[in-house]
């Protein structure tokens, strides 16, 4: 059965042989991934979404393989049909979070091997894949580098070096490092799901591409991402990166404290705190009451708003401490003009702005991931801030595609339905073209190796 909210209002039919990236967010309480292309303006708009329950993992980390791998499968499954065509997922980028995210300042230096030349992309490539080669602990590995200011032949605070002329190179990188198995875990997951990863990028950073704007990043703003399993802290200023740090609180804490505050199932606290539920106490009104459906002969349960809020309320405060805390130890507690923007499924509690307001004495609002989409309008249903990683990832795709070789194999493509085989064979001729007059090389193994896959891809879509 297909979803015709995805299908009907991006007109899918017309869209052949597009290339698109896909996000796959593996949450603590949901996996969902997510198709965007660019349109005809080069804006970027989602095509289609799938989210399933998740099974196999907790506050951020794969606990359960094979139960992981079928909520993988079924939300891949439910994003492929929401398309009125044939669209067939391939690669995806994949976030990562966890309590055993870590992150560290690093002043790194690369000399040039010539002094003549102007300073290129792939000396600064260079010069990042060297900081992949740092020594970490036993059993850590480094997930990102993100550059941050340059100093070249001693001139500092530079933020783009290309094109200019100099020797030896300096700067800054923020490195984002992690346990080898939790990562491992997640590349096995995907893989048994019939895809692969393209890219792992960290969640904060996929949800601040997602939910802020560049005006925020340069005056200095505090992203909080509470998700299921963990709450993710992301501060830039100056438009970069300066801090991140993943604490292991989120929604499913705040669900459990309910639960056993109140003496009620699992299911009902969730339902509570999705309908009824407010971050602050004095905000609710101690006479509205909620009745409880009782256990099998027993009598219903009655739960006060304002007991709800109260227990609600003290989690809240013990996160947003920790989330101040990480603030403080950055160094640019007194820097951020652009406050506190919070995101993810549990920042839709009501009054959780006004308890960060008053706890951290920062502005703070919501973000919600569709700021930066084409087709807003048309998926009211994506406004959710419980989406913001999932968009970000996309956002984050393109972002990586944009020096991408015209040959590579993208995410996934969609043929309308009334693609012909003609069609199909056009745009395998026209990859073969690309290849052969790309670089100067000639036609032979390497080649194959590389049109290989994009044939046995159309294949598959034929079939």
């Amino acid at each position: 059965m297909k979803d015709k909210s995805f299908a009907e209002k991006n007109n899918t039919p017309e869209i052949k042989r597009t290339r698109v990236v896909v996000g796959l967010d593996i949450g603590t309480t949901k996996i969902a991934c997510f198709v965007g292309r660019k349109n005809e303006h080069d804006k970027i708009e989602i095509i289609a979404m799938g989210k399933a329950e998740s099974l196999g993992v907790m506050r951020g980390v794969v606990s359960n393989i094979e139960r992981t791998v079928q909520s993988i499968n079924t939300a891949v499954e439910a994003t492929q049909n929401a398309v009125e065509g044939n669209l067939k997922i391939k690669n995806v980028h994949v976030g990562i979070a966890g309590q055993h995210i870590k992150s560290k300042q690093h002043r790194g230096i690369y000399t040039r091997r010539t002094a003549n030349g102007e300073i290129s992309q792939t000396d600064i490539d260079a010069f990042v894949d060297d900081m992949y080669k740092l020594v970490m602990n036993p059993g850590e590995e480094i997930i990102t580098v993100i550059p941050q200011e340059y100093i070249v032949d001693g001139e500092p605070e530079i933020k783009d070096p290309i094109g200019m002329g100099g020797v030896r190179l300096e700067a800054n990188f923020h490195i984002i490092c992690g346990q080898v198995t939790n990562v491992q875990n997640i590349t096995r997951c995907v893989d048994r799901s019939g895809l692969s990863v393209k890219d792992i990028i960290l969640e904060p950073i996929a949800s601040a591409q997602a939910v802020l704007s560049d005006e925020e990043k340069e005056a200095g703003v505090v992203l909080v991402d509470i998700g299921g399993g963990t709450t993710d802290v992301a501060i830039f200023h100056d438009g970069l990166i300066r801090h991140t740090a993943v604490i292991p609180f989120g929604g499913k804490v705040i669900t459990q404290d309910i639960k056993e505050g109140c003496r009620i199932m699992e299911r009902q606290a969730e339902m509570l705190k999705m309908k009824f539920g407010s971050a602050l106490a004095s905000e609710s009104n101690e006479n509205e009451v909620v009745c409880i459906p009782g256990l099998r002969g027993r009598d219903p349960k009655e739960i006060t708003l304002r007991n709800l809020a109260s227990i609600i309320q003290a989690r809240m405060e013990e996160i947003i401490e920790l989330v101040n805390l990480e603030i403080k130890s950055s160094g640019y507690e007194k820097k951020l003009i652009g406050g506190i923007v919070v995101t993810g499924g549990g920042s839709q509690l009501k009054h959780l702005t006004q308890l960060i307001e008053y706890l951290t004495g920062m502005d703070a609002r919501i973000g919600y991931p569709t700021e930066h989409l084409a087709n807003t309008n048309d998926l009211d249903a994506l406004a959710s801030p419980m989406y913001a990683t999932g968009i970000g990832l996309v956002l984050k795709g393109f972002e990586s595609m944009e020096g991408a070789k015209p040959w590579e194999q993208p995410d996934a493509q969609v043929f309308s339905s009334s693609t012909s085989e003609a069609a199909q064979k056009n745009t395998i001729d026209k990859h073969e073209k690309i290849r052969e007059h790309s670089d100067g090389q000639k036609r032979g193994e390497f080649f194959e190796r590389i049109l290989g896959p994009v044939k046995k891809f159309f294949d598959d879509s034929e079939d």
